[in-house]
């Protein structure tokens, strides 16, 4: 891969290279005017008497006969040619070293202009790295004269006001939508279950009453996970101090009873780790991926929770082999893996897109990988939600207390 240059390393090595043609076309001509105007050699027109088109005056008279006046004129021309010489290779040194010293500078010079232009460009770029589908709040707003820098800034709040509106209105729709749907299908599952109560066991009827409440039910979890994955979309309106620890070992105990129904067997490590966040929806997060863990697992199997002090939480199941390709689609809504993994106890296809949805809320990172030998691993790196190591000791003291 050809690694390119910074667009500052562009403007300065362009900054430069100008600096250094303009300069040595300066150097030239200055060269040639300066070779022009120095005195030049000629043939002497008298025996004994040095003549030069252009030569410094001397107070020295040529005594004696020819042959001394023509050696006289040859240690003179000889002198103007040393003398000539001279000039111009020092101009030259010279010149050049100055050049060089100028392209340097140009090049310093040209960082720090192309620093000083780019930095509105780079205060877009941290502000677009900082947006999110669930932070659209925050803006530029560009100050100083009105140019094109500024413009574009402009530009950028618009169509992030476009964003939040369009994203906003999204929500409130699916928001809306999942509490009206909330009372027609609880007003539908009391229905159900008055007809049932005056049907006897074993009729069509009352099967197919079954059949209706375990629809009625997965619609009531459809609902209540667009409402959750909705709120958690939103993003964190406030902040607390969270034991993770403590919310994992209360989702352990309370998937314990379905654990044994399944035949699977839960493996717990859990150690201290505060972080900052909503326990509802960390709640939510891990009952939804213990709940996911057995939900898609064999019998008899195995589920492992680890709470870690990084702080990151781990959950792996046993059970049906996942193929490598299919695992970032598991963090999408309504999608499924066929085959095993779809069995009569499937859910609605909202869990994993829920988690990935708290752990983005909670600026974090979630990372899934096939399990050696059938199964998944999931681990969550709760980074940005770390509280500083001397506030996280004293939370965790505290809540030991409280707990004792």
């Amino acid at each position: 891969m050809v690694r390119r240059f910074s667009v500052k390393a562009r403007f300065a090595l362009v900054f430069a290279g100008l600096l250094l043609a303009i300069g040595a076309l300066m150097l030239v001509l200055e060269f040639l005017l300066v070779r022009a105007a120095l005195p030049t050699q000629t043939e002497p027109d008298e025996p004994g008497v040095p003549a030069t088109s252009s030569s410094p005056p001397t107070s020295s008279v040529v005594l004696g006969g020819p042959d001394q006046g023509r050696a006289a004129a040859q240690v003179v021309q000889h002198n103007i040619a040393e003398y000539r010489a001279d000039v111009l290779n020092t101009l030259a040194a010279q010149s050049g070293i100055a050049l060089a010293a100028s392209v340097v500078l140009a090049l310093g010079l040209g960082w720090v202009a192309a620093h000083r232009m780019l930095r509105p460009v780079q205060q877009v770029t941290a502000t677009a790295r900082r947006l999110g589908a669930d932070n659209l709040r925050e803006r530029i707003r560009m100050p100083g004269p009105r140019d094109e820098l500024t413009e574009l800034a402009d530009t950028f709040d618009g169509m992030l006001d476009r964003l939040a509106e369009s994203f906003d209105s999204q929500r409130r729709f699916v928001a809306n939508a999942s509490h009206e749907l909330r009372t027609p299908l609880a007003t539908q599952r009391t229905m159900i279950e008055v007809a049932m109560a005056k049907i006897p066991p074993g009729s069509p009827a009352r099967r197919l009453c079954e059949r209706l409440l375990t629809v009625n039910a997965r619609n009531e979890q459809l609902i209540d996970g667009l409402l959750v994955l909705a709120s958690s979309d939103r993003g964190l309106r406030a902040r607390t101090d969270v034991r993770l620890d403590e919310v994992a070992r209360q989702a352990v105990a309370v998937h314990r009873a379905s654990a044994a129904q399944r035949g699977c067997t839960l493996h717990v490590e859990l150690k201290p780790c505060v972080v900052r966040g909503d326990r509802l929806l960390l709640e939510r997060l891990v009952g939804n991926l213990i709940d996911n863990a057995l939900k898609y697992n064999t019998e008899p199997g195995s589920v492992w929770i680890g709470v870690g002090e990084r702080p990151s939480l781990s959950v792996a199941n046993t059970g049906p082999d996942v193929p490598a390709d299919a695992v970032p689609g598991l963090f999408e809504p309504f999608r499924q893996l066929a085959g095993d993994r779809a069995g009569p106890q499937r859910g609605v296809g909202l869990g994993l897109s829920i988690v990935a949805s708290v752990v983005r809320a909670h600026d974090g990172t979630i990372e899934a990988v096939p399990r050696a030998g059938g199964g998944l691993v999931v681990v969550i790196d709760f980074a940005g939600a770390r509280v500083p190591d001397g506030e996280s000791a004293r939370n965790s003291a505290a809540a030991d207390s409280e707990n004792a």
